[in-house]
């Protein structure tokens, strides 16, 4: 590990980092630099706001907007007061955010402003008191390095027109909503927070995960945790402070947040953040801003390799780039076809992780890359595979569960002892995933005995799914399995029971369902086929039998 003596949160390395290169570019968004020092005194003024509205050691502070600076700004301020970090998915609908909130009992939100009506309709429902608004545009430079997404695009027009409305009429309020306040306003307060003595233990870090059943749980993490796995990425990785790293996969998600909020401050490099995935501006990225470094998903470089006249671009500063297989299989083949485009470029698979373990549990050696497996455990971490029934270790070779134990295991499901209970183990998390390990010590993760779905990486809840589904007024019963698909790697099918007694006209067709739900949940989790029947398989108990839907 490259960390020396006594462990420290992350925000204690931002605060170095701060002192002693305040110039440094820690995140580049869109060509507007963001230096240490001022992530430093923004996250220090936003801690200091939360504390005059009360906040304190231990409470749930949610975020809710995609990638942008501000996140950094909010996570670090978060922690600095020794609050707890509640990312929320910003492809949520009003049901999936209320419940999240709720189970949180947040009283505090950080959201992106195209998200408020999000926000405003479930706040009346929920503990919030209190609403910060992001806008996206507010840190974009006036001449942007890489090609905008249309709408940031969008928002930097239109935040052009009200700044310019201000200069003419000073007295003309910003666009803020009602009742929310200016979150850059706050953190640009200059004020300071009071001391918060945070012990390694503490929790950090609140994500949302299935764990092994059910609806959503929230994954308690602590300092140590992040800590811990960011040392062991930022060694195996090779990250250091000339390092100019690439974040596109989600902050909000455990990979992405490791990757893009925890690398970089621990390491002292730079960022260059994007809002969300573009093929052409992540080419743009790579060659206008000599990254170095990028974390990617398998369809992420098979888009870019696509894009017309990708090889005039010049990747030749990309030296590694570590690649997830969601819905492509990154194979020895495909890397070889992305060294034709960045030539001095070594990428493999990524890792294997969860959320519960803080992710990377496992990491690819640069120097000894196994094709179709997920790397070695990472220093001090341990990996085995047990019979699910009976929990005997397996022989090397011999398929089983993944089962963890090491210093990135979670203190357990917020509120929920019971299903802490069933995952963590005698120190060891059950992940309900199938894997195999070679005499070498390589992992093959293989498959899930757990139902959660994966489409394009994103976890999908079956109960959840069902919960918004039965809302339909149409639809009494709902059972949701994954199917495979070719792109996605799985994509949500529905089961549904119609309501009896509905007349001809108002019995919904497949399409109506899929419209409705694409418009009540977050698309990835909306079902693309849906399958009408007279009744659902269940236990005596009526517990849903999905195991036998995928046999339907």
């Amino acid at each position: 590990m490259t960390g020396t003596g006594a462990p420290r949160p992350l925000h204690e390395y931002l605060r170095d980092h701060a002192r002693a290169r305040p110039a440094h570019p820690a995140v580049l968004w869109y060509g507007a630099a963001l230096s240490y020092g001022e992530l430093d005194r923004l996250s220090d003024g936003f801690a200091a706001r939360l504390a005059e509205l009360g906040v304190r050691k231990g409470e749930p502070v949610a975020l809710f907007m995609q990638n942008c600076p501000q996140y950094l700004i909010a996570h670090y301020g978060i922690q600095k007061l020794g609050a707890i970090v509640c990312p929320c998915g910003p492809l949520n609908k009003e049901h999936e955010l209320q419940y999240q909130l709720d189970d949180l009992g947040a009283r505090v939100i950080v959201a992106a402003a195209p998200l408020m009506p999000v926000v405003d309709k479930v706040r009346p429902a929920t503990a919030l008191e209190h609403v910060f608004v992001v806008r996206y545009a507010d840190l974009l430079p006036e001449v942007p390095s890489i090609d905008l997404p249309e709408e940031l695009a969008r928002e930097r027009s239109e935040l052009a027109q009200e700044l310019a409305q201000r200069r003419a009429i000073p007295s003309q309020p910003n666009a803020i909503p009602e009742g929310a306040e200016d979150f850059l306003a706050a953190a640009r307060s200059g004020a300071v927070p009071p001391a918060v003595e945070v012990a390694m233990d503490d929790i950090a870090l609140m994500t949302y995960t299935s764990g092994t059943t059910g609806l959503p749980k929230g994954a308690m993490l602590s300092f140590d945790n992040a800590l811990y796995k960011t040392e062991a990425s930022c060694d195996i990785y090779r990250v250091g402070a000339g390092d100019t790293m690439l974040a596109i996969a989600p902050l909000y998600h455990i990979a992405g947040m490791l990757m893009g909020v925890n690398m970089t401050v621990y390491a002292g490099a730079t960022t260059v953040l994007l809002y969300r995935f573009d093929p052409k501006a992540a080419l743009q990225a790579i060659a206008r801003h000599r990254v170095t470094w990028w974390y990617s998903i398998a369809p992420m470089n098979v888009a870019a390799m696509q894009v017309p006249g990708a090889k005039e671009f010049d990747l030749a500063s990309l030296r590694m780039n570590p690649v997830t297989s969601f819905g492509i299989a990154f194979t020895e083949a495909l890397a070889s076809q992305w060294r034709e485009f960045a030539p001095n470029c070594l990428s493999y698979e990524a890792a294997y992780g969860l959320s519960e373990t803080h992710t990377m549990d496992t990491a690819m050696p640069p120097d000894a890359i196994r094709w179709g497996t997920h790397g070695k455990p990472v220093p001090d971490n341990e990996v085995r595979i047990v019979d699910p029934d009976s929990g005997r270790e397996m022989p090397a070779g011999e398929p089983g569960e993944i089962t963890i134990r090491g210093r990135g295991v979670f203190k357990g499901y917020w509120k929920k002892p019971e299903a802490t209970a069933k995952t963590l183990r005698e120190g060891w998390v059950h992940t309900g995933d199938m894997g195999r390990v070679d005499a070498d010590g390589y992992l093959t993760f293989m498959g899930r005995f757990k139902e959660m779905i994966k489409v394009s990486g994103y976890s999908v809840f079956p109960e959840e799914v069902e919960s918004i589904l039965i809302r339909h007024p149409a639809i009494a019963q709902a059972g949701v399995i994954g199917v495979p698909d070719p792109e996605k790697g799985e994509i949500v099918k529905a089961f549904v029971v119609l309501k009896p007694g509905l007349p001809e006209a108002g019995r919904p067709t497949e399409a109506d369902i899929v419209a409705w739900a694409r418009e009540n949940m977050a698309v990835y989790k909306a079902p693309r086929q849906v399958a009408f029947r007279d009744s659902l398989p269940a236990t005596g108990a009526g517990k849903m039998l999905r195991r036998l839907l995928k046999d339907d």
